[in-house]
């Protein structure tokens, strides 16, 4: 993996209670990488991407962010969030804020930015995301297609360096996945590093510089997309493959 080292994680352990979630995770994700994890649900990928954004806490291992290892109790974990967005299955956004309200609000709070400079800039991220005309609407006018994309655009407001997204198609209606996965390209595109949760093995192999097969809290198979794909090494991967192609 050549560039910038953005993301590194080294044996990271993660239980709830008896139950082992995660064991012995390494990974390392450079800059503009767009990396993809599949696998079935269960097998830790979601509780990972939760960890690299800290909303769950390790139980061992190591997360190295932009060449800082990040260690809760000493760290700023609301800093580390803002090199660090995240977007989430259910969009979370806020209902009784209109869409540009929900863009604006964290730049506002979190970083102190001026409003109108916020509003500048939340107008055009929701230009970039296709929703442009939706400024002045709440959340409950929405499709859920709009409204993930709404949730990209107040994740990219915080001006992260790396994307985390976390099934983001998976609560949409099918005919909206599309409009969600287009607007991932286009970051892609862009040179976002990203690191992607999905059940949308297309937008994998299309998307991503490489994929990674996760088993029971394991990496057992990371390659190219066409390596993944098209010659698996691993028997599981295999299995897990013909059960979603």
């Amino acid at each position: 993996m050549d560039g910038k080292e953005m993301l590194r994680v080294e044996q990271l352990n993660k239980s709830f209670g008896d139950l082992n979630v995660l064991k012995g995770v390494d990974l390392t994700v450079n800059e503009s990488d767009v990396v993809v994890l599949i696998g079935a649900s269960g097998s830790g990928k979601s509780t990972l991407l939760r960890c690299l954004n800290f909303l769950e806490l390790k139980n061992s291992g190591r997360i190295i962010v932009e060449g800082e290892q990040v260690e809760p109790k000493t760290h700023d974990l609301n800093k580390v969030r803002e090199k660090v967005g995240m977007v989430f299955q259910h969009f979370n956004l806020f209902p009784h804020k209109t869409v540009l309200g929900n863009v604006i609000e964290a730049p506002i709070q979190v970083k102190g930015i001026d409003k109108k400079e916020a509003m500048e800039e939340g107008k055009a991220l929701l230009n970039k995301v296709g929703l442009g005309d939706k400024y002045d609407v709440y959340p409950s006018k929405l499709s859920g297609g709009q409204k993930q994309r709404v949730a990209i655009a107040r994740a990219l407001a915080m001006k992260p360096d790396i994307m985390l997204f976390d099934e983001p198609t998976s609560a949409l209606d099918p005919e909206l996945v599309g409009e969600v996965l287009t607007t991932m390209k286009e970051l892609a595109q862009d040179g976002m590093t990203m690191v992607v949760v999905t059940h949308e093995m297309g937008f994998a192999r299309e998307v991503a510089d490489y994929v990674l097969y996760m088993h029971e809290g394991q990496i057992v198979e990371y390659g190219h997309p066409s390596e993944i794909f098209d010659n698996p090494k691993e028997e599981r991967t295999r299995a897990f493959l013909n059960s979603v192609l």
